[in-house]
């Protein structure tokens, strides 16, 4: 069985804005440069078979380059306790059809999808359960005025996830041109 996910890689540029941004707060376990993403689908553990399906299906998306921004910075978790750390992307329809369309391929390749409304969004950090909530709060008002220039999107990838104790580890398996 494989764990994959398709996402966008960011420009080195974002990335080293983004690196500024994560520090300050204890408890957080940072994501390092090469984890910077936005995840367009996460397709779970599949079978060999359907990977390769997938990766056709995925081959078969129409082209069309696009930007992006990023906007804002906030918190995901559950019972009141933050979880992760985000950056958040501006709306954009663009983006939106090009997951839509990822999570159809996966349809098509035999992938049962959990039915999930996207957000888009960057993962920062994961927290601690003992990351004290009023420093999380003061560091998203601390940078909740994120707002990057216009991100050229060219390209998606198709990217397998090895999960150890360190985090998750991630490699690029596909690239498709826009």
């Amino acid at each position: 069985m494989i764990r994959l996910f398709t996402a966008l890689s960011m420009p080195w540029d974002v990335v080293e804005t983004l690196k500024r941004r994560q520090t300050g707060l204890p408890g957080a376990r940072w994501r390092p440069e090469e984890a910077l993403h936005v995840t367009l689908a996460f397709y779970g553990e599949v079978t060999e078979t359907q990977a390769d399906d997938l990766a056709a299906e995925l081959a078969r998306i129409p082209s069309g380059r696009f930007d992006i921004e990023l906007k804002g910075v906030g918190a995901f978790g559950d019972d009141h306790r933050s979880t992760t750390l985000w950056a958040g992307v501006e709306a954009n329809e663009r983006l939106n059809v090009l997951a839509g369309r990822c999570k159809a391929a996966a349809e098509r390749a035999g992938i049962r999808m959990e039915k999930r409304t996207y957000r888009p969004h960057l993962t920062l950090a994961y927290l601690k359960t003992q990351t004290n909530p009023d420093r999380i709060a003061a560091w998203i008002a601390g940078h909740n005025l994120l707002h990057s220039p216009a991100i050229p999107i060219d390209r998606f990838g198709l990217y397998s996830s090895t999960v150890s104790d360190d985090g998750s580890f991630y490699q690029l398996e596909r690239e498709y041109p826009l």
